[in-house]
């Protein structure tokens, strides 16, 4: 007996929004979409990448019901909140217990897939001595530039507004003006802040304390570095969630699965430049071992993120402009 031929409208079409650089040529994307149609029994995996992850949720949430996604992968905890109180995300379903995280994972809608804090970074050739701390940056002539992404389309521009609120308090804008004079500029997203420091033109640029990694395993250079700073960092975990309108809900349950198992997992390092949530063992490159970690997590709670990042964000940029 010979099987029926499955036709093209049978194949179930996984569709997954996500930022571009996740998507990109050198990004997870394409790994995960290889590893993931080899177990699933007859899918197909489509990434649509928008230019930032919180371009992902704007464009769920224009949407709305309507939307062709089934999965957002990119989102991570300092928009999680919103992106809960939009009613669109199904509970995730999966036990999560065995992670290797700081802290365990308690989300019953968002996946954690790789997490770092976020860091200023350098280059030993052109900063020997890199400042320890906000004030110590501040402190410095003005002519050392940092370049730093827009809190309203990149999550690490978020995250950077998080961090000074963690450590400051109340005194956020004045740490906020004292930067002003370094500030070479805000970009939209972070590919382009980065660009602007390898070519020389910032001193230093907010990053993750990841990113040397990937210079030191792609590009065998061991110059570029993650201050420290003393009054601790913030962290990002990027996490991924099942829209409620997927009509394909235990599909997108098994990428979910997927993503988060050693298999998929063992991808993410080298092609997202962050850590992974579970103990890789021998299969972590070594290089991820030998960056330094911050001493200090700060943290801010999901609700009060939610509740305050838009007006933390207008303080930041009145004090900047």
């Amino acid at each position: 007996m010979v099987a029926a031929p499955i036709h093209a409208e049978e194949v179930p079409i996984l569709k997954i929004y996500t930022y571009d650089a996740f998507a990109a040529e050198w990004g997870p994307a394409g790994q995960l979409k290889a590893g993931f149609e080899a177990i699933c029994g007859g899918c197909v995996v489509e990434f649509i990448a928008t230019d930032s992850s919180i371009g992902t949720l704007r464009r769920v949430q224009l949407e709305g019901a309507t939307t062709e996604a089934d999965l957002i992968v990119g989102l991570d905890t300092a928009v999680a909140g919103e992106a809960r109180a939009t009613g669109l995300f199904a509970d995730h379903g999966l036990d999560l217990t065995g992670l290797s995280m700081p802290e365990p994972w308690k989300d019953q809608q968002f996946v954690p897939f790789d997490y770092a804090h976020f860091a200023f970074v350098y280059d030993t050739d052109t900063t020997a001595t890199p400042p320890k701390s906000f004030e110590e940056l501040i402190a410095l002539p003005d002519d050392f530039k940092i370049v730093i992404q827009d809190p309203r389309s990149s999550t690490p521009g978020l995250g950077l507004v998080l961090w000074i609120k963690a450590a400051y308090g109340d005194r956020a804008p004045e740490i906020w003006a004292g930067l002003k004079p370094h500030i070479l500029t805000v970009t939209r997203d972070w590919s382009e802040s980065y660009a602007l420091f390898l070519d020389g033109e910032a001193d230093m640029a907010l990053s993750y304390t990841t990113s040397p990694a990937y210079h030191i395993i792609e590009e065998g250079d061991e110059t570029i570095h993650a201050a420290l700073f003393d009054e601790g960092h913030f962290p990002q975990i990027e996490v991924a969630g099942i829209l409620k309108s997927s009509g394909k809900q235990e599909l997108a349950r098994d990428f979910l699965a997927y993503l988060a198992s050693v298999d998929g997992q063992k991808i993410i390092p080298t092609t997202n430049w962050m850590f992974p949530v579970v103990d890789l063992g021998a299969e972590l490159n070594p290089a991820f071992g030998t960056l330094p970690q911050p001493a200090r997590t700060l943290t801010i709670p999901d609700d009060e993120i939610n509740a305050n990042a838009k007006a933390w964000t207008d303080e930041m940029l009145a004090a900047i402009q």
